[in-house]
């Protein structure tokens, strides 16, 4: 949907009560449970159950017939985005549960030992990751990929696994905020009218300092990692991993990296393990479709509702509402437009839970605040990307920290405050607004 049909419909706070509610139910529910001392908190109440209420009340909500509601419901939830997103949590659950199985992550993890110091093992998860994400331009591609070799690492390793699965979704999050083929740089140059290297130019010169902040900050937790001695381990089995990290690089769709992931994998296993067939291969396969579902399922129920209160209007009251606020900023008048601009994206991305839709969702009126307070269109583009980013990286509900928690079997909450990379590049885009940096030549 876009930005000029959402317009067109009566914006309506009520219609952003249905996401408050599942958080309330959730988040409630997991610091409730926390309180109380309950062993994984989180867990108690699942998060596919705690949106079943907010979609009754979106479509009991819906100005209109119910059966139109439950329509719109049901075509948010089967947008191509989300189907994509589907099947690679289905690819990733897969390639993760059999190249497990044929002990291709734990070869892997073995040849990292021998060669990678434990003191550089989070800023090296965080930097190939990152790597990848840049080449690939999805960041869900390369937690599918690196988050069962960071998990790997924090079991053989005394560092813990908050850590370096939140080094690899920080450099993914990297990645799919500077990556030129990335859908949010694509999104946010085009409704900014920007080139794509433009944005770049200011994107990288906020970006990159964050990063190397990061690896800083993994570099000084790894100090007291402890070395430990690496087993033998056959050096085919890492094939698979291999041919992943590879083929991303080569812009083969990232579910065509999945699926030849999954397929070397299976290749492998019956290849050099004598006690691994075909119907090991299959189950292996299945498990991790079953892990994924959870999340698959939340994710198409988190698309329904999004499409309704896009629907109904919701999401533009908030956005005008935040325009109407950017006025109050008394922190000089470019400073003020950034700030705006920054918050449009930020309180739109926390409401959809996608990068991507935040910025189509508040592009339009990004660039009218942009053009009312002097901004220029590439800062713009920029610091949309960068926050629709962070926040990407930070919100439980998002596919990005759900998909690294289903891999490492982890609470989404307690991930949050170990992304450091989200926090830091946060604080860096704040900097940057207020020194006005960098500071561009003007044409």
């Amino acid at each position: 949907m876009t930005s000029q049909t959402i317009s067109a419909v009566p914006a309506r706070m009520l219609a952003l009560l249905p996401l408050i509610v599942f958080l309330a139910i959730f988040l409630g529910s997991g610091i409730y449970h926390s309180l109380i001392g309950t062993e994984f908190a989180f867990y108690q109440m699942k998060a596919p159950v705690a949106a079943i209420p907010a979609l009754i009340l979106a479509v009991l909500l819906y100005c209109g017939p119910i059966n139109e509601g439950i329509e719109t419901l049901l075509k948010g939830a089967s947008h191509p985005n989300l189907i994509l997103m589907f099947m690679v949590f289905m690819l990733a659950g897969a390639f993760a549960s059999v190249s497990s199985a044929i002990g291709s992550v734990d070869a892997t993890v073995q040849l990292g030992l021998s060669v990678i110091p434990p003191s550089f093992v989070l800023p090296m998860l965080f930097l190939i990751a990152a790597f990848i994400a840049t080449a690939m331009g999805t960041s869900m591609g390369t937690i599918a990929a690196c988050a069962p070799i960071a998990f790997g690492f924090s079991q053989a390793t005394d560092i813990a696994a908050v850590y370096a699965i939140g080094a690899v979704v920080g450099g993914a999050m990297f990645g799919d905020n500077l990556s030129m083929i990335s859908d949010t740089t694509i999104a946010a140059t085009t409704s900014q009218k920007v080139q794509l290297r433009d944005k770049f130019r200011v994107n990288v010169w906020i970006a990159v300092p964050a990063a190397l902040a990061t690896m800083l900050i993994y570099f000084f937790l790894s100090q007291s990692s402890n070395a430990l001695e690496y087993q033998d381990f056959n050096a085919w089995l890492i094939v698979p991993y291999v041919a992943v990290f590879a083929l991303a690089f080569s812009r083969l769709h990232v579910l065509a990296v999945l699926t030849i992931g999954v397929v070397l994998s299976a290749l492998m296993g019956l290849w050099l393990q004598p006690e691994i067939d075909i119907f090991k291969i299959n189950n292996a396969a299945y498990d991790g479709f079953v892990g994924m579902f959870e999340v698959a399922l939340l994710s198409m129920f988190l698309g329904g509702l999004s499409a309704l209160m896009q629907r109904e209007g919701g999401l533009q009251w908030l956005i005008e509402r935040i325009y109407q606020l950017t006025s109050a900023f008394k922190v000089g008048r470019q400073r003020a437009g950034e700030i705006g601009i920054s918050l449009l994206v930020v309180f739109a991305n926390l409401f959809v839970a996608n990068n991507t839709v935040a910025i189509i969702l508040s592009g339009d009126m990004a660039r009218e605040v942009a053009k009312e307070y002097g901004v220029d269109p590439k800062r713009a583009a920029a610091l949309m990307d960068i926050f629709s980013c962070v926040i990407q990286g930070l919100i439980p509900y998002g596919a990005q920290l759900l998909l690294a928690c289903s891999i490492a079997k982890m609470s989404p909450v307690e991930l949050i405050s170990s992304v450091y990379y989200c926090w830091v590049l946060a604080i860096f885009a704040v900097i940057a607004i207020v020194l006005r940096y960098p500071r561009l030549k003007t044409a």
